[in-house]
């Protein structure tokens, strides 16, 4: 009876111990807390929905992750990755050798151009010399901040940073401003809105600098989490290959947001 009930426990313990394996932690995928929209923003529930989320849903899926949308300030994002608060970064983070010296990143998975808006009543467009004088806002611990006081510092009356792209964006309506710089998309879609229409236009696209802007975005990960690494890796090529990333994109965009310009968001 002894031997049955040994028995019995080993094989229960061995139980319990297959199930913890088969059960894998859930992965936090950090994203900016703050609308970004068309990648990613909370609907009227709180539920975080656009092209990044369906984007990284559908990595998680084929690669069978238990992925859990974690929403982090955009300044702290990186030390939150590296203090293991999130495991993953997917926030239309910029691939740049700056943010390569603390933490590893996926393979591209989009790229789109860096563009300037500024008020419809005012003609100039996206070179140092158009900005001459000019108040440039940017979002802070972005390399749109780091692109413009690169590129502009010399000829635009300040370099002003905000820490939300929303705040940048309400500045400009404001007059505050003169000029924002961002994603392309990300005006894009505050210049359909109505307080876009209404008072601003696109002015152009920078020009490129593969040493700021990046070639492309990609997940944000510890070094040393190398298996993480490759399944998102294999994940973003798995839904490049059967038709998801572009049956995701083409309800977004009317264009393939992967991109084949070296020049990044």
């Amino acid at each position: 009876m002894k031997t049955v009930l040994k028995t019995f426990a080993a094989a229960l313990l061995l139980g319990v111990a297959a199930m913890g394996v088969a059960k894998a932690d859930p992965v936090k995928v950090g994203v900016a807390a703050e609308p970004y929209p068309p990648f990613a923003s909370p609907d009227a529930s709180g539920k975080w929905v656009g092209w990044e989320i369906e984007f990284i849903d559908a990595v998680c899926a084929e690669e069978k992750l238990d992925c859990v949308i974690t929403p982090v300030a955009w300044d702290g994002i990186i030390p939150a990755l590296t203090t293991k608060k999130i495991d993953l970064i997917a926030a239309s983070m910029s691939i740049t050798a700056e943010r390569e010296k603390t933490i590893a990143f996926s393979d591209k998975y989009y790229n789109t151009p860096t563009g300037i808006i500024g008020p419809k009543d005012q003609k100039f467009g996206a070179t140092p010399e158009d900005l001459k004088g000019k108040v440039v806002g940017v979002q802070v611990s972005t390399v749109h901040a780091v692109y413009a006081k690169k590129h502009f510092g010399a000829t635009a009356s300040e370099i002003k940073e905000y820490q939300t792209q929303d705040e940048a964006n309400q500045d400009l309506a404001a007059g505050r401003v003169d000029a924002v710089q961002a994603d392309a998309i990300a005006l894009g879609e505050f210049l359909k809105s109505d307080q876009g229409k209404a008072c601003c236009d696109m002015k152009g696209n920078v020009a490129p600098d593969l040493e700021v802007l990046g070639p492309g975005v990609g997940a944000g990960l510890r070094k040393e989490d190398t298996e993480l690494k490759d399944k998102i890796n294999a994940g973003i090529k798995a839904i490049r290959a059967n038709g998801k990333y572009a049956e995701i994109t083409k309800k977004y965009f009317d264009f393939d947001v992967y991109g084949d310009d070296p020049q990044s968001n």
